[in-house]
């Protein structure tokens, strides 16, 4: 992959590493955690649980992109981004602007989703 290329992906995974953490950022100033005694009765208070884990899922699929973003930076300096972890063909730009993070090409997650859903 060119060096002007890699730049571009470089810029774009570093843009959504900032994204996220500013989302994340901003959401430990706003979510502030309620009392019981804030909750009149159990149906806010279920409420309230039930949005405090939908938050922390949320956290926790962001806190798995920034580290796969990670990955992807490492392999930029490694010289395999934009390789198929499995087959070690390029992986098309097409498929790297829609998901940068990708280690596969097209082909190869196909067949993994197809054993993940036979095995699954």
């Amino acid at each position: 992959m060119d060096a002007k290329t890699l730049s571009k992906f470089r810029k774009l995974l570093l843009e959504d590493k900032q994204r996220i953490l500013n989302n994340s950022k901003n959401a430990l100033q706003n979510e502030i955690s309620l009392s019981t005694d804030d909750l009149p009765d159990e149906t806010d208070l279920a409420a309230s649980e039930i949005n405090q884990n939908l938050v922390f899922k949320l956290r926790d699929r962001e806190r798995q992109l920034l580290a796969k973003i990670d990955e992807a930076l490492e392999r930029m300096d490694d010289g395999t981004f934009g390789t198929c972890e499995e087959c070690e063909e390029p992986i098309e730009p097409r498929r790297l602007e829609a998901r940068p993070v990708s280690t596969l090409c097209i082909a190869c997650k196909e067949k993994q989703e197809h054993r993940e859903k036979i095995y699954a």
